[in-house]
């Protein structure tokens, strides 16, 4: 297993949807965002769960999403909605953090058409991945 890597969460994502999961949760949000960290913290071991698909393989760069609960909910994961996108930097053993969400906060009728639009729009550097 490879050591940890470094997760960093972008300011787009932070003043997104991120923000409304903080106002929504409260305290529970940072217990929730902490696990998150610390899981993607150690991603080799999470793409080998069923929380965590790899949308795009380019090399060096992965898109995956993740799945995850808010801590202190009786949902699961799966059950949720609550998805976290990002790019891992396999070189670098970095994580970006690009987009959380929950599927109430995506509007079309397809989840992932809308988040990838969100991530070319806004994520020049990943737009030639999709």
């Amino acid at each position: 297993m490879q050591g940890n890597c470094s997760v960093h969460i972008e300011a787009f994502a932070e003043r997104h949807f991120i923000k409304t999961f903080s106002k929504k949760y409260k305290a529970q949000w940072d217990s929730t965002l902490s696990a998150i960290v610390a899981e993607l913290e150690r991603i080799d071991a999470l793409v080998s769960t069923s929380r965590a698909e790899t949308i795009c393989d380019a090399g060096e760069v992965l898109i995956i999403k993740t799945k995850f609960r808010v801590v202190g909910t009786q949902e699961s994961a799966k059950t949720s909605g609550n998805r976290c996108i990002v790019a891992w930097h396999k070189s670098q053993q970095s994580v970006a953090v690009l987009l959380v969400y929950a599927k109430t906060d995506l509007s079309g009728h397809n989840e992932t058409a809308e988040w990838q639009g969100i991530i070319k729009e806004n994520y020049p550097v990943y737009r030639e991945l999709f």
